[in-house]
């Protein structure tokens, strides 16, 4: 009599979570990844499930999304929690490697470019020792290490790195992270090379989806067709900001919102979203709520993306409405600046 065929493995479903997390993230969905990435990191259970370097990684996650939305005292508490892992011995290659670059993301946001580069070279050197590593696994340190040393007017060195993170992006073939060196690259050069590399970029971001990426890439490239102000120029300049515009209100990515509104009127346009005052009287989980429901998902859906239950959306929709004076869906599609 044969033996019964042993059960699959269980399902790691902290990491599930966070593997789901870090293609969001990557999509460009910031607002439903930030959700998912707090859920877990405040879960003492699923988290203890984690592997150290999951752990740090999940971290990361959190940096990225909360630089995104200009949550700076929050990012600075993660960075916190990132130096005392790094503080702890027996860390492993990849876990040394993403705190030192998030750390360096944080540097960079706070206006300390040494910092930020001295952080991204110890990624750099912790990589080193496990050559092994899948290209796509490591944090960009070279791109960080590129943008900051344009900050500080060393764009010859500024080049040589992004030449090396554009090559690393190549072979590793990824659509996402080819076009991501694309961007950095064209950040180090000058001239008509510029506007020729981020539409190489994003063209290279058709196959997948990443509207973070592609709408930080059509902001690079409205500002550098702003400088060459002829009809057709300003009008292509004016179509890349209102996408997004549209985009970085969804997400509630303030610091992108606020650089695509400066562009905006020195264009001369008027912003879509004039309700700033109002969303500000909404609560985080109320303004996720209300965003996900202007993109026109259905209350089921919201709380799928969520994790919450029906009911708790009706809830959250109910409240919002009352605070903006609205009474229907198509009303946010306008307060969040999104097109009937």
């Amino acid at each position: 009599m044969s033996s019964p065929a042993a059960s699959p493995a269980p399902v790691n479903a902290p990491v599930t979570r966070l593997a789901v997390a870090a293609v969001q993230v990557q999509e460009g969905a910031i607002t439903t990844a930030l959700g998912a990435l707090d859920n877990l990191a405040i879960d003492a259970g699923a988290r203890a499930q984690l592997g150290r370097t999951d752990e740090v990684r999940m971290l990361a996650l959190l940096v990225e999304c909360r630089l995104a939305r200009g949550d700076m005292s929050e990012a600075m508490d993660l960075g916190d929690e990132l130096s005392s892992c790094l503080a702890e011995p027996d860390q492993g290659v990849l876990a040394v490697a993403l705190a030192h670059h998030a750390l360096g993301e944080i540097a960079g946001a706070l206006g300390d470019p040494q910092l930020a580069a001295t952080h991204y070279l110890a990624a750099g050197r912790a990589l080193q020792d496990d050559p092994e590593l899948p290209e796509r696994s490591r944090p960009p340190w070279r791109a960080g290490k590129a943008l900051v040393l344009v900050r500080i007017n060393r764009a010859r060195d500024a080049s040589v790195h992004a030449t090396e993170h554009h090559a690393a992006a190549v072979r590793d073939g990824s659509p996402y992270a080819v076009a991501h060196a694309l961007r950095v690259l064209s950040a180090t050069q000058a001239g008509a090379e510029r506007v020729a590399l981020l539409r190489e970029a994003r063209a290279a971001l058709e196959p997948v989806r990443a509207e973070r990426l592609a709408a930080q890439i059509d902001a690079d490239l409205a500002g550098l067709l702003m400088l060459t102000p002829t009809p057709e120029l300003a009008a292509e300049a004016v179509a890349l900001l209102r996408r997004t515009e549209i985009y970085a209100g969804r997400q509630e990515l303030w610091p992108l919102q606020g650089r695509v509104r400066r562009m905006l009127d020195r264009l001369g346009e008027a912003p879509l979203r004039v309700t700033s005052e109002a969303l500000a009287l909404l609560t985080v989980t109320e303004r996720r709520v209300a965003a996900l429901a202007a993109t026109g998902l259905t209350n089921r859906q919201i709380a799928e993306e969520l994790l919450v239950s029906i009911k708790a959306v009706e809830w959250h929709l109910s409240r919002t409405y009352r605070k903006l004076g609205i009474s229907s869906r198509s009303a946010l599609t306008l307060i969040f600046g999104i097109p009937a």
